[in-house]
């Protein structure tokens, strides 16, 4: 993974276009899935159990949505800080399968000026290195002014 942003940014770093610190994530294994469950108490056998998951009409194991979105938040927790963020949102579009990689990536699509803070709106995207997009979403922010 990717370090973390020196500095959090504030308003006058930021404008529409600008684009976050890429997050990438290598090769995704099998134990990535269990250690997930694990920690989520998501023990659904789909994720880690292969005949199950071929029984089930699936080409294999995939992992949790929610650690997917997990790495979202933290090139988003990275880029904005955690404090700030005020709002996260996500849209699962494809699964993330065993050897995948996975790119994490954020636009900013909207700077709105405060009274005392601006609040940044962010798009957000996770794909493989394949090219396919397993998910959207948006990030919401409040940065100080200076």
């Amino acid at each position: 993974m990717t370090d973390a942003y020196e500095r959090r940014p504030t308003a006058a770093d930021i404008s529409v276009g600008d684009t976050g610190p890429e997050l990438v994530v290598e090769e995704l294994e099998r134990e990535d899935f269990v250690r997930y469950a694990g920690a989520s108490g998501d023990f659904n056998p789909i994720h880690y159990d292969e005949p199950y998951a071929r029984n089930a009409g699936n080409e294999s194991v995939f992992a949790q949505g929610m650690l997917t979105a997990g790495f979202v938040s933290h090139m988003i927790s990275d880029w904005f800080g955690l404090d700030r963020i005020e709002r996260f949102t996500v849209r699962f579009q494809e699964r993330v399968f065993p050897d995948d990689t996975i790119a994490v990536t954020g636009e900013i699509t909207d700077v709105t000026a405060g009274d005392e803070d601006v609040t940044v709106t962010a798009d957000l995207e996770a794909k493989t290195d394949g090219g396919d997009v397993v998910l959207s979403g948006e990030a919401v922010a409040r940065l100080p002014s200076e």
